[in-house]
């Protein structure tokens, strides 16, 4: 990075949370409930679009179904999430960067009412000082919610970072350019991270740790 890192924004499922395989759980029990033939690749592919979105892409062919599929989604994974949590280290290395003076954010494809909940169940609430949700704001990879993001916080695009195991994260950082950080434990495949070129893709959430402290000492040293 050419600038000093003044605010990270995470995704959520799939970079911080450990809730793909549930995600992809309840969305086939939805489909089979309304027999719509759902593969759990398909299901996986589109982690991080907006609900709307989700229904869009993977039920095309009866929009009339959307609503009630949705629904039914949301219920089961509602039901059967609770035991989701943070993947092990995402804790301690949002504390030691909040510690070392760099703003966090979560742009996220759940809704609102979703992130909320998740929020407390992870009693994160205060170490994040913007959050937006797909219901609140365009799905990805519109970048609208990262602009709002950085309206919020007065940062320019070139002193934050994206942080995403999506294209849909990557594409939205690109196209206003800023800087982004793939991890590859989550959704997408490393191949399809790297074509958005991000500056580091992670292997897991140790490598993302070390790799963002790092990035916290380069622009503590270059504020001194």
């Amino acid at each position: 990075m050419s600038a000093a890192l003044k605010l990270i924004i995470f995704d959520w499922d799939g970079t911080l949370f450990d809730s793909v395989g549930q995600i992809v759980a309840s969305l086939q029990f939805a489909a089979e409930q309304f027999n719509q033939p759902l593969s759990s690749e398909d299901a996986k592919s589109i982690i991080g679009l907006g609900l709307p979105e989700v229904a869009e892409t993977l039920f095309p062919q009866v929009p009339e179904l959307h609503a009630d599929i949705l629904q039914c989604y949301s219920e089961h994974y509602v039901a059967h999430s609770k035991d989701d949590a943070w993947f092990v280290g995402i804790s301690d290395m949002l504390q030691h960067l909040k510690a070392q003076g760099v703003q966090l954010a979560v742009a996220t494809g759940k809704s609102r009412k979703g992130l909320d909940r998740v929020l407390a169940q992870t009693q994160s609430q205060n170490l994040f000082v913007a959050t937006r949700a797909a219901s609140e704001t365009k799905s990805k990879p519109d970048p609208l919610m990262l602009t709002e993001i950085l309206q919020h916080t007065g940062v320019q695009a070139s002193e934050a970072i994206m942080v995403g195991d999506t294209s849909y994260d990557l594409s939205m950082a690109q196209q206003i350019g800023m800087p982004s950080i793939g991890v590859a434990y989550g959704v997408h495949a490393v191949e399809v991270l790297q074509r958005y070129h991000p500056i580091y893709i992670a292997q897991n959430v140790n490598d993302l740790s070390q790799f963002l402290q790092t990035l916290t000492q380069q622009a503590v040293a270059a504020s001194c």
